[in-house]
C-alpha cells in the first residue's frame, strides 16, 4: 500500500507543481513567478538554519541531561525533511516544508509523524514470528487476532493423581481450606 501511495505521489506531485506554477505565473507574471520562487527558497534557507540550530541545541541538552531525545530527534527529522521541501522548487512543497519547520506547526507534524510510525511498526511487529507478543494484549498475554477473537497465551499444567494411603489423609487440593478432620470425597 505505501508504495503505491509513493509512487502515485512521485507521479502526480510534480505534474501538481507544474500547474499550480502555470497558474500563478498567468496571474502575477512570469518573473514575478520567478522571483517569489526564490524569495520563499531563501526565507526558507534561513528558517531551516534557525530552526535547526534550535532542534541541535534541545537535542544536546536532552543527552547531557540523561533524557531519551524523543521529541528532539523527530524535530530534527522535521526540520531535515521541511528543508529537503524547501530546496525543491514548487509552491506546494514550499507549503509543506513551512508546515514541518515552523514552530507552531511542527507539533501537529510531530503528532502525525507518530502515528503513522506507530502504526507502521505495529503492522510489521504483527506480521513478524513474535506478532503475539506486539498485538497490544493486555499483561499476562491476553490478545485479538484480526478475526476478533480473545487469544490469551498460556501454558497447560496436567495434574497427577498421587497415590494415597491411609497415613497421609485426604488430599488437599490448593485453594481448600486446612484439613479440619472431616472426610472428604475424592475429586
Amino acid at each position: 500500500m505505501l508504495r503505491v501511495v509513493l509512487f502515485l505521489m512521485f507521479l502526480v506531485v510534480p505534474v501538481l507543481e507544474i500547474w499550480v506554477l502555470i497558474q500563478i505565473g498567468q496571474v502575477i507574471g512570469g518573473w514575478q513567478t520567478v522571483g517569489l520562487l526564490i524569495l520563499d527558497s531563501l526565507i526558507g534557507a534561513w528558517l531551516v538554519r534557525r530552526e535547526g540550530r534550535r532542534a541541535w541545541r534541545a537535542l544536546r541538552q536532552a543527552l547531557e541531561s540523561g533524557r531519551m531525545p524523543e521529541r528532539e530527534l523527530a524535530d530534527g527529522a522535521l526540520v531535515v525533511a521541511g528543508g529537503t521541501l524547501l530546496v525543491t522548487p514548487g509552491f506546494l512543497s514550499d507549503v509543506l516544508g513551512f508546515f514541518l519547520i515552523l514552530p507552531f506547526t511542527r507539533p501537529l507534524a510531530r503528532r502525525g509523524l507518530g502515528w503513522f510510525l506507530g502504526r507502521r511498526v505495529r503492522a510489521m511487529a504483527s506480521a513478524s514470528p513474535f506478532g503475539v507478543m506486539f498485538s497490544g494484549g493486555a499483561p499476562g498475554g491476553s490478545a485479538r487476532r484480526p478475526d476478533g477473537v480473545r487469544v490469551v497465551s498460556g501454558q497447560v499444567v496436567e495434574e497427577h493423581e498421587r497415590p494415597r494411603d491411609a497415613a497421609s489423609g485426604p488430599r488437599l487440593t490448593p485453594g481448600t481450606p486446612a484439613d479440619d478432620g472431616a472426610e472428604r470425597p475424592p475429586r
